[in-house]
């Protein structure tokens, strides 16, 4: 591996008490060895710059979505999907979980979702690029998609607001072949990133953790089977219902949500 510096930390890692291990990562931390900045933005900026110059792009991942109950037990809420996006204008996703199978399309100027474990669908009007989409989909209908950061055309300056702290800390292993391994540190978020080395430096594995929550719950999207260019798949972004779904308005399209509805805010379920 490239990056042989951490090889001794992990052989040691499981001979260690838990306080030493933390006093080892802190000791390395502070002494710079492994937490190079400028090539941590280096690392970011090139795998932005990647993206946005794939005109079409598609992938496959796993995400898992951490809850807190009122009694602090931590919950993981785990579903798959797929994502293709054809630059400036359409996209489709899926995600399919123990709570809900859906289905997003835009074709630049209509979106669909499509809950198809429930046979319903919603509509609306956002005329635009999929980065206003994103957008609206985050502020207005508080329905982010997968990794909304990575697809932006700017995916360093959508991921470096507000970042306060970088690190370069080398490398990780996903699937079995070596990544960059770089975290952040935002006002209200910490986040990791895991980026393909060489000529295509797509995202691997992306984690943010929450801060102001004491138990630090986590949304991580792990990805898998890149695709860009003419390895895209032909795909239909227009929605065609060929179910005979009914439609309902946006706002009354429940059970499509991340968290599933007997998961209640502020009660005990």
């Amino acid at each position: 591996m490239k990056r042989s510096a951490k090889t001794l930390v992990k052989n040691s890692v499981r001979s260690l008490p838990a306080v030493a291990l933390s006093l080892i990562i802190g000791l390395g931390t502070s002494t710079g060895v492994s937490a190079d900045e400028a090539d941590a933005r280096r690392l970011l900026k090139a795998m932005s710059d990647y993206l946005a110059a794939q005109k079409a792009l598609s992938f496959e991942y796993d995400a898992s979505l951490e809850v807190i109950t009122k009694d602090e037990q931590k919950l993981a809420l785990v579903s798959s999907g797929a994502v293709t996006l054809s630059r400036p204008d359409m996209i489709r996703s899926t995600r399919s979980g123990g709570f809900a199978d859906v289905e997003m399309s835009f074709d630049g100027k209509t979106l669909t979702v499509l809950g198809k474990n429930l046979n319903i669908y919603a509509q609306q009007a956002i005329p635009g690029s999929v980065d206003h989409l994103v957008d609206e989909l985050r502020d207005k209908h508080n329905r982010p998609l997968p990794a909304a950061d990575l697809l932006s055309s700017n995916a360093y300056d959508a991921l470096m607001l507000d970042v306060v702290d970088v690190k370069d800390l080398g490398s990780g292993v996903i699937g079995g072949v070596e990544r960059d391994f770089l975290a952040f540190r935002a006002k209200e978020v910490d986040w990791q990133i895991w980026i393909a080395q060489g000529d295509r430096p797509y995202p691997c594995r992306y984690t943010i953790t929450t801060k102001h929550l004491t138990s630090g719950p986590q949304y991580t999207i792990q990805i898998r089977n890149w695709k860009t260019g003419d390895e895209v798949a032909a795909t239909e972004f227009s929605f065609k219902n060929p179910t005979n779904a009914k439609n309902v308005d946006l706002k009354n399209l429940e059970g499509t949500d991340e968290l599933p509805e007997h998961f209640v805010i502020g009660e005990s379920k």
